[in-house]
């Protein structure tokens, strides 16, 4: 397992990979592990150029290895989020029902909240019935930045 950490127009944005797949990503303001190998290989190199073309209005689709922890469920959402369309929003209730269990909105939101791989699993696009912002771990303001951009696609003033 290798990390890596690179500065972005959000901030600081760590991003693992385990046998070639991306498995996590650290906000600036997450908790880290002390015992993190920091290496560069290739796909964080690959991860890194789309992510900072997505900040860019550049890339609208990500065309990565992912590879998130999780449960069945969690997985089954995980891909469910995959396929919001860039700019557009999605609610709980929408995200269980395509799932198959349109009562499961709050574990579709716990799964939400358990991404271990945000942006790249678009987790941000993911709002309330009300059409509120909603819990995010980067914070409410950062899916605000990602949404507008994603809506705009002007690209991310620089930190």
């Amino acid at each position: 397992m290798n990390t890596y950490f690179y500065n972005t127009s959000i901030g600081k944005i760590g991003i693992t990979e385990e046998n070639d797949h991306i498995t996590k990503l650290y906000f600036e303001n997450d908790k880290v592990p002390p015992d993190l190998k920091i290496k560069e290989t290739a796909v964080l190199q690959e991860a890194a150029r789309q992510l900072v073309g997505y900040l860019a209005g550049e890339l609208k689709v990500f065309t990565l290895p992912l590879v998130p922890a999780g449960t069945e469920f969690m997985k089954k959402t995980w891909a469910g989020l995959c396929k919001i369309p860039y700019g557009k929003t999605a609610t709980y209730g929408e995200i269980a029902a395509k799932a198959g269990s349109p009562k499961a909105s709050r574990a579709v939101g716990m799964a939400n909240n358990r991404n271990p791989i945000p942006i790249f699993i678009p987790c941000h696009r993911v709002i309330g019935a009300n059409g509120q912002l909603t819990g995010y771990r980067g914070g409410l303001s950062l899916k605000k930045v990602l949404l507008d951009l994603e809506c705009s696609g002007t690209e991310i003033p620089s930190k």
